[in-house]
């Protein structure tokens, strides 16, 4: 049995391991969340950039298999359990904080991929119906209209889609007098923005919290071989 110091720890391990399930659904839900608009506005966007929500989804999940070796660790007073604990944990801190750093480093090659990619489609929007789905999707979630705004539609020769327009007019079309002014490349550019700060901030908030984590597994194991060594 530890004593002393070392119980007041295997006490702050039992609270760790109850924030660290919270910070796995946390990061679990921020992945989802960070995934949805890649996955909506794929045709904009390289399949790389979907990697920083996938691996986040991935950590959340396997949070939880490491908590369980922790808490038994804990109650069981398992040296080997708790540095198994440790190890796994400081792997998942290890590449959460990178997640996190690498998603707020690359956010501008983000936006400028996507910019590059939303000029491209416009010339296939009638073309390609898949292109056409994901263009009035992109101008209704956020409430833009064309590249850089609702002239690109004229210069290009394609009559406003409706998907422009929150209200169409009496004559069920879409005009530019009542059509969206913001174009959908800085608007796609600032939601990619806040998702990138979002995730690089959480990450590396919760990663560092993690550490903590590590400190108090690789105590309670020390004070356990000690005890065991003095025995």
């Amino acid at each position: 049995m530890v004593s002393g110091g070392m119980s007041l720890v295997k006490c702050l391990l039992f609270i760790f391991n109850l924030l660290f399930v919270i910070s796995g659904i946390t990061i679990l839900v921020i992945g989802v969340l960070a995934l949805y608009p890649y996955k909506e506005y794929a045709t904009f966007m390289d399949p790389k950039f979907a990697a920083g929500p996938i691996i986040l989804i991935a950590v959340g999940s396997i949070i939880f298999i490491v908590a369980f070796f922790g808490c038994c660790g804990a109650i069981k007073e398992n040296n080997c359990m708790l540095i198994t604990y440790a190890v796994l944990l400081l792997t998942i801190f290890t590449v959460q904080l990178a997640a996190g750093i690498c998603g707020y480093i690359y956010r501008h090659e983000v936006k400028r991929g996507a910019e590059k990619e939303i000029i491209k489609s416009m010339d296939n929007y009638n073309s390609d119906v898949e292109i056409r789905d994901a263009w009035n999707i992109l101008q209704s979630d956020l409430e833009c209209c064309g590249v850089d705004g609702p002239r690109d539609w004229s210069v290009k020769r394609i009559p406003l889609p409706s998907s422009c327009c929150k209200h169409l007019d009496a004559e069920k079309m879409c005009k530019l007098s009542n059509s969206y002014s913001i174009g959908c490349s800085s608007a796609l550019k600032d939601k990619i923005e806040h998702f990138a700060l979002i995730i690089g901030g959480v990450a590396i908030g919760i990663a560092f919290v993690q550490l903590l984590g590590v400190i108090l597994a690789c105590c309670l194991g020390r004070s356990i071989r000690k005890e065991y060594n003095t025995v």
